[in-house]
C-alpha cells in the first residue's frame, strides 16, 4: 500500500510539472511573440494562438491517449514508427510538399498546417533505440551487431537532417542517440570511437558552410563584429542583462522590438530573462530540471530495459536540449539554432514533447 502510494505520488508531481512548464510556456510565447506577430501577420497574438490550436490542443489529446495506452505498445510497433518517421524526412524535400524556410527544407505542408518531420523523429529514434537494445543486450558490445547497425542508422537519420539543413537538431538527435547507446551498456572504446566519428564530420560540416564558422569564433570572441558575426550572441546578452535580479516587468522588453532575432523560437529565454530578471530565470531553470529529475527517478524503478531507456531517452532529449538553448544565450555555448522544450514555437514540437510526457506517465504507473 506504501509503495502504491508513493508511485501516485511520483505521478501527480511528474505531470503538474509537465503542465506548469507547458502553460508557463505559452504565457512567456504571448509576450515575447507579441510585436514580431503584428509586424508579420498584424495580429500581437498571431504566434501564441497557432502554438494554442496547432501545439497544445493536439498535444493534449495525444498526452493524454500516450498516458492510456500501455507503453509495450510502442515497444512492438517501434520499427514501424521508426520507417514512418524516415519517410516523412524524406518528404521534406519532395516540391510542393516540402516547405523552406530561412533556406532550410524541415517541413511538411499540410494545406492547414506545416509538420517539422525531425522532431517527430527524436521521439520515433528514442522508441526505437530503447526497444532494440532491449532486446539485444548481448549484441551491445559487439562491434559487427551492435557499433555498425547502430552507426548505419545514426548515419541515414543524421545524414537527411543535417541536408535540410538543420545542425542543431542533427546534434541533438547524435547525443540522443549516443546517450541511449551509452546507457544501454555500450563498450568506451565504441563511444570514443564514436566521439572521434562524430567530431570529424562536425568539422567537415563546419568547413562547408562558413556561417557554422562564424558563430564559433563569435561565441569565442562575442566582441567581434558586432553588427556582422557577433549580432545575435551581443543582444541576447544585452537583453539578459537588461533584465537584472527582478527584471523589466512582463511584457516590457525592449529587444523583442526586433532587435534580436528569433524571439519566438531560438531567443526565447533571453526575453523571458530580460522580462522577468535572474532570480525567476534561476527558478524556472530549477523547475525544468526538476522535470528531468523526475524522469530520471521512473528510469531508476522502472519496470524492464525498454522503459529504463525510454525514459533516459526523454530525459537526455529534454535536457540536452534545454542547456543548448539556455547555454548560447548566456554565452557558454555557440549558438545552434535549437529551441527551448515546451516553450519556444513550434507546433510539431510540442506536440511531440507532449506526446512524449505521456509515455512517460504511463510508464510511471507501472
Amino acid at each position: 500500500m506504501q509503495h502504491k502510494k508513493q508511485i501516485k505520488k511520483s505521478n501527480t508531481s511528474l505531470i503538474a510539472t509537465f503542465f506548469v512548464l507547458v502553460v508557463f510556456g505559452l504565457i512567456i510565447l504571448a509576450s515575447v511573440s507579441s510585436v514580431v506577430g503584428f509586424t508579420n501577420f498584424g495580429n500581437n497574438y498571431y504566434y501564441f494562438k497557432h502554438q494554442f490550436l496547432f501545439g497544445l490542443l493536439p498535444g493534449l489529446f495525444l498526452f493524454f491517449l500516450c498516458s492510456k495506452i500501455p507503453y509495450k505498445f510502442w515497444q512492438k510497433n517501434a520499427k514501424w514508427f521508426l520507417l514512418a518517421s524516415i519517410a516523412f524526412l524524406f518528404l521534406v524535400f519532395v516540391p510542393k510538399i516540402g516547405v523552406e524556410y530561412n533556406n532550410a527544407k524541415s517541413w511538411i505542408n499540410l494545406s492547414f498546417a506545416t509538420i517539422q518531420p525531425a522532431e517527430i523523429m527524436k521521439l520515433a529514434l528514442i522508441i526505437y533505440l530503447a526497444a532494440w537494445f532491449a532486446k539485444s543486450k548481448e549484441h551491445i558490445k559487439s562491434f559487427s551487431h551492435g557499433l555498425i547497425p547502430f552507426l548505419i542508422l545514426l548515419g541515414v537519420v543524421a545524414g537527411l537532417v543535417a541536408l535540410q539543413p538543420d545542425i542543431g537538431t542533427m546534434s541533438i538527435i547524435v547525443i540522443i542517440a549516443v546517450g541511449i547507446y551509452f546507457t544501454a551498456g555500450a563498450k568506451w572504446s565504441h563511444l570514443i570511437s564514436l566521439f572521434l566519428f562524430s567530431a570529424g564530420i562536425f568539422t567537415l560540416l563546419i568547413k562547408l558552410a562558413p556561417y557554422r564558422l562564424n558563430r564559433i569564433i563569435a561565441f569565442l570572441n562575442p566582441t567581434i563584429d558586432t553588427q556582422g558575426i557577433g549580432y545575435h550572441i551581443n543582444q541576447a546578452l544585452i537583453a539578459v542583462g537588461s533584465g537584472g535580479l527582478f527584471g523589466l516587468g512582463f511584457g516590457k522588453s525592449l529587444q523583442k522590438f526586433e532587435y534580436l532575432p528569433e524571439v519566438s523560437g531560438d531567443s526565447i529565454f533571453a526575453i523571458m530573462a530580460e522580462e522577468l530578471g535572474f532570480i525567476f530565470s534561476v527558478l524556472f531553470i530549477i523547475l525544468f530540471f526538476y522535470f528531468i529529475f523526475k524522469i530520471f527517478k521512473i528510469a531508476k524503478f522502472a519496470p524492464d530495459n525498454f522503459t529504463r531507456l525510454f525514459c533516459a531517452g526523454m530525459a537526455i532529449w529534454i535536457g540536452s536540449q534545454a542547456v543548448f538553448n539556455i547555454g548560447a544565450m548566456i554565452g557558454i555555448l555557440p549558438l545552434t539554432g535549437v529551441p527551448l522544450p515546451f516553450v519556444s514555437y513550434g507546433g510539431t514540437s510540442l506536440i511531440v514533447l507532449m506526446a512524449g510526457s505521456g509515455i512517460l506517465v504511463n510508464i510511471s504507473k507501472n
